[in-house]
């Protein structure tokens, strides 16, 4: 009963910290640059103004040219937002633990 609770205890652990190991060198707590939030506003209306296009009304090369752009628009504001990311593992720790210290 020990091993598969200490199993279990390193199961746990190792799915909270795994995440946070492979995650981006980028600081999660910094603000994007006044450049930055520009560049990210341009690419949000490049991206309304494709959601507004009529996709019916294109060919086949057409729609795949938007697609591509649409994966670039992606990378691009991923690799400028940054962002805080929880894994599952630590989110139920995190649950549990509330739930015990209360």
């Amino acid at each position: 009963m020990k091993k598969i609770a200490y199993f279990l205890s390193m199961l746990m652990l190792l799915t909270a910290i795994a995440p946070v190991a492979i995650a981006s060198d980028k600081p999660a707590d910094k603000e994007p640059s006044p450049e930055e939030q520009a560049r990210l506003e341009q690419l949000d209306e490049r991206v309304k103004e494709i959601k507004a296009m009529d996709f019916k009304a294109m060919d086949k090369e057409e729609r795949k040219e938007i697609r591509n752009e649409l994966r670039e628009i992606n990378k691009e504001a991923k690799a400028l937002g940054g962002g805080v990311y929880i894994s599952a593992g630590a989110l139920i720790v995190i649950l549990i633990l509330l739930i015990i210290l209360t």
